[in-house]
């Protein structure tokens, strides 16, 4: 099982390579679309983002894996905000006590989930259940993956190298497994604490707060 998932993200990465290296910076969009559309088991195009950092203008392929990213991250908006039709109207309701909560630090929670390695889909799919706007979350995380990608293809092969002295060069593999093990769990967590928190309470208790510093 080892070996068979290590030769397919061994042959996944080679794919995306040859892809991008065939088209250039659509090819990098491409890749870069494609690793986000997966929405609990990340694909490693970030990996070879690293590899292009050598080979293409950093700042090019930050826009065109920025944008594709950006793009592909909404997959799990799309599937919160059509899977929402399965929640109560009453867990709907309380929800919509948790958008206001949210705006207030919205903006810079989507920039930080964009640009650091945290799951993003254990934002969006929230956001989507919520209906949250689609062009008030795309911008901040366009900009936080935009960032991100410009960081990545600076650091090159050498962090990968480091990676893979440290832990060997079959590493790849347990890093994707991991991934998208903790990512379940984590996704599990923010589902939880999202219907079981009553928002409608902390957004009365917010408000009211707010009138006495006044």
């Amino acid at each position: 099982m080892q070996v068979l998932l290590q030769n397919v993200l061994q042959q996944l990465v080679e794919w995306m390579q040859q892809l991008a290296q065939n088209y250039g910076y659509f090819g990098i969009f491409l890749i870069s679309l494609i690793g986000a559309l997966s929405i609990f088991f990340p694909l490693p195009y970030t990996v070879v983002i690293f590899t292009l950092g050598g080979l293409f203008d950093p700042f090019l392929i930050a826009i065109a894996a920025g944008l594709g990213s950006a793009v592909g991250e909404f997959s799990g908006y799309l599937l919160g905000y059509y899977g929402r039709k399965v929640i109560s109207a009453e867990r709907r309701r309380k929800m919509e006590f948790m958008v206001r909560v949210f705006d207030r630090f919205g903006s810079i929670t989507i920039f930080l989930f964009a640009l650091t390695p945290l799951p993003d889909d254990l934002l969006f799919i929230p956001l989507g259940i919520m209906r949250y706007s689609l062009l008030r979350a795309f911008i901040p995380a366009l900009i936080g993956k935009v960032s991100m990608n410009f960081i990545v293809a600076y650091s090159g092969r050498h962090a990968i190298q480091i990676i893979r002295d440290i832990f060997g060069e079959g590493s790849d593999w347990i890093a994707v497994l991991l991934g998208g093990v903790l990512g379940i769990g984590l996704l599990t967590i923010v589902m939880v604490v999202m219907f079981k928190v009553d928002w409608e309470k902390i957004f009365v208790k917010y408000v009211k707060e707010k009138k006495k510093t006044r």
